[in-house]
């Protein structure tokens, strides 16, 4: 999905709608029916210089080209729970609330039930999108949710948050996140002030609690390529940034009221184009952590809200301060 000046507010790809937010230097869109996700954010051509052509846009996130495959999108919105449960659900005051399996090839239910639902727009815009999910016990889960996405376009970046609120007769753990995919280089990097790490096992789910040194060492900087990386990273201060020296460009993340026990998840596959960096609210599989790390208990109409700001930035206008990535 390239960008063009000109280009509707709303177009199609895939059997879907895609809902555009535009200011002139980025272009980010939207497809609430396919999960409330995300199909692409990128830099317009004019922005994006640095030698690139004149008509190739910089992708922010890794642009969606109109796959079935709901992990092909640019991000996708993380309700009411993110990452793997194992054990078939969980059980809490005598009663076991089951969970299933929600993608092939995985054993464990995976990232929630929201990016598998159509979300509703509500308000759109040339620089703000709103969508609302009502989800009422979707594939037999124990939940009942009503669940707003928003999105706005600031003038270096967006800022996107997530809200949750229960709709259940009783308390039930929640948590969210959000899940952008982003295009690597043999020389991209992503940094974050973060203390610990969840190393897990074969099958994804967490085993023992270390300390982020040596090649888990996110302050220092990892690449973006190497081998694989599938862990939450604890003590996280809220801020991350991604770096493509080759290109040009830099994307700082900020998580505003950072909870002790939120979690950065770096996903580093050791082949492909792209990789992710994901800002949640929990460990994976936290249900079965001693102490629930991260998660909320909401009582019937409480709600949660996850709130991220996402900040381009070219690299030779600023270094990466020690501030940026307080402890």
């Amino acid at each position: 999905m390239n960008g063009t000046a000109a280009a509707p507010l709303t177009t199609a790809c895939g059997g879907h709608a895609v809902h555009w937010l535009d200011d002139g230097r980025q272009r980010l869109g939207l497809i609430p029916g396919m999960g409330g996700s995300v199909a692409a954010w990128m830099l317009h051509p004019a922005v994006a210089g640095s030698g690139r052509h004149p008509d190739t846009p910089f992708h922010l996130w890794r642009p969606w080209f109109g796959d079935t495959d709901r992990f092909s999108v640019a991000s996708l919105p993380l309700v009411p729970w993110s990452n793997r449960v194992s054990g078939g659900g969980f059980g809490h005051g005598g009663r076991f609330f089951p969970l299933h399996p929600n993608r092939k090839g995985e054993p464990c239910p995976i990232h929630g039930e929201g990016w598998l639902q159509a979300w509703e727009v509500q308000v759109h815009d040339a620089h703000r999108l709103d969508m609302q999910l009502d989800s009422e016990h979707f594939m037999d889960s124990p939940y009942a949710f009503v669940a707003t996405q928003s999105y706005r376009l600031l003038p270096d970046g967006i800022r996107q948050t997530l809200t949750v609120t229960h709709r259940g007769a009783s308390a039930l753990p929640y948590g969210l996140g959000q899940h952008p995919w982003l295009l690597r280089t043999p020389e991209t990097r992503v940094r974050a002030a973060v203390e610990g790490v969840w190393l897990c096992g074969a099958d994804r789910l967490p085993t023992l609690h270390e300390p982020a040194v040596d090649h888990w060492d996110l302050r220092a900087g990892i690449p973006a390529y190497g081998r694989l990386i599938d862990n939450a990273f604890t003590g996280w201060s809220g801020t991350a940034r991604i770096e493509w020296p080759d290109t040009g460009w830099a994307l700082n993340l900020h998580q505003a009221d950072i909870h002790p026990d939120s979690c950065l998840l770096v996903f580093r596959p050791e082949s492909g184009p792209s990789f992710c960096v994901e800002p949640v609210t929990h460990p994976v599989d936290a249900i079965h952590l001693p102490g629930q790390p991260g998660l909320r208990w909401l009582e019937p109409q409480a709600s949660m809200t996850l709130d991220l700001r996402w900040a381009f930035e070219r690299l030779e206008n600023a270094a990466l301060s020690a501030s940026t990535l307080r402890a």
